[in-house]
């Protein structure tokens, strides 16, 4: 919610980013996984606009630009076309206001510059027990398909590994690839849509893609002996797409499988010690800022980023004197403009990123910046790709981390002591005692 309403204050007609983006685990193509609402249209709650429901960031979009209504915790609504079909009647029924917090945007500024917006979310009870009769509704639409496919002795499938056919029900042939081929999906018994399930991971070997790494390979020979030397007869947990074919992910609102798990976790180690002993953290994989080359250290980003494409971060960082936070500012200010396809220098759009990136070079703009003034803003805080790990790796300037010491600054005089005994005879204390002496 607060990224859309950050990108909707920068302009209404201008490109806009509705929320973080995010790089993906592998640059490599995976298939897209349909949901139940796959085909259909999702209608917009306050016009007679619809969109796919694929393309729901579409619909957002027009919410946002167009009547100023931003929903909260988008992701955490369990059926979206039934949410806003909801809603759409009773936006007809009362006032938008009646159920929507309104927010002024440029409060400060002058009036024919303030904006109100209109906020959608749980906190208003309507919203929260309708979001969460829809994750009810969803949960039992979810159990009832998955009884529906232990009951069915019709199943009839070839093992993706074999050939080998089994009929009957679907569990004897999970347990045959568990068994035969170490390739385990998960028991029978947590699994639903698993025909859609298995016929995506058919579609991703069948176009030579690893299952767990999700790399292609040039042929099924050397698929086969990467995933058997590597190991790697599972699938990717980290891909949120099979999220969908597990029941424990519809179990609680807002929560997946790794959240529940982890609780659960908890709740079993609460009482042990910590150790940390057997920790092994997972390499930083940073994204190159002009196409889509990732490195495990940040020294081999940075070496890509000045060979390829000539652009020199740290020195752009000497240079300007930037501190951390302009440092980031510059990091997400960038990223946002070729995302965008617009040239952060001189701001000339383009159809694709490739002929932006080839305008920088022919135009030499990859080390030149516009007005420090047009990117170091409050907006450029907020990470344009919210697993970036570019800015975990920038550092303040060498003049802030390495300043000078400030007792250095102050004088020290040295006590000077070379006639002591004329120091002692002009004393003001020894004149004091001898006059105290010869009055006694």
């Amino acid at each position: 919610m607060a990224a859309q309403m950050r990108n909707t204050n920068l302009t209404a007609k201008q490109d806009c980013i509705l929320e973080p983006l995010c790089f993906p685990e592998h640059l490599s193509g995976s298939a897209s996984l349909s949901s139940s609402s796959d085909g259909c249209h999702v209608t917009c709650s306050l016009c007679s606009d619809s969109f796919p429901a694929l393309e729901k960031d579409q619909l957002l979009k027009h919410m946002v630009l167009d009547h100023k209504l931003v929903i909260a915790d988008v992701k955490l609504i369990a059926d979206f076309p039934r949410y806003m079909l909801y809603w759409k009647k009773r936006f007809t029924e009362q006032p938008i206001t009646d159920f929507c917090s309104v927010i002024k945007t440029n409060s400060e500024g002058p009036v024919e510059q303030q904006e109100h917006y209109f906020l959608l979310c749980d906190a208003l009870p309507e919203d929260r027990i309708l979001r969460e009769q829809l994750q009810q509704r969803r949960l039992e639409e979810v159990l009832d398909q998955q009884q529906k496919e232990r009951d069915d002795t019709t199943f009839h499938r070839a093992c993706m590994f074999c050939s080998e056919e089994f009929t009957g029900n679907r569990s004897s042939l999970l347990n045959h690839m568990a068994k035969e081929h170490s390739f385990s999906i998960g028991l029978p018994d947590n699994i639903v849509y698993c025909n859609e399930f298995l016929h995506t991971l058919e579609w991703k070997l069948e176009n030579m893609q690893c299952l767990y790494c999700e790399k292609t390979f040039r042929d099924k020979t050397t698929l086969k002996d990467h995933m058997r030397k590597k190991q790697h007869r599972r699938i990717n947990a980290r891909n949120q797409g099979y999220d969908r074919f597990y029941v424990i992910n519809y179990l609680e609102l807002g929560k997946t499988w790794e959240e529940v798990q982890s609780e659960d976790d908890r709740e079993l180690f609460e009482d042990e010690d910590d150790d940390w002993s057997d920790w092994q953290a997972h390499p930083v994989c940073a994204v190159c800022l002009f196409c889509e080359q990732q490195a495990e250290t940040m020294e081999k980003i940075y070496t890509h980023m000045e060979e390829t494409h000539e652009f020199d971060l740290h020195k752009l960082k000497t240079d300007l004197s930037l501190k951390f936070y302009q440092q980031v500012k510059l990091v997400n200010y960038i990223r946002r403009e070729l995302h965008q396809c617009r040239c952060y220098c001189c701001q000339e759009k383009f159809g694709t990123k490739e002929e932006l990136v080839q305008h920088l070079v022919n135009t030499g703009h990859v080390m030149q910046l516009p007005e420090i003034s047009h990117w170091d803003q409050p907006q450029y805080y907020f990470p344009t790709y919210e697993n970036d790990a570019l800015l975990t790796a920038l550092s303040d300037s060498e003049s802030e981390s390495e300043g000078p010491n400030p007792s250095s600054e102050v004088p020290v005089i040295a006590e000077d002591i070379s006639n002591l005994k004329v120091i002692k005879q002009t004393s003001v204390l020894n004149k004091l005692l001898k006059d105290r002496g010869g009055s006694n």
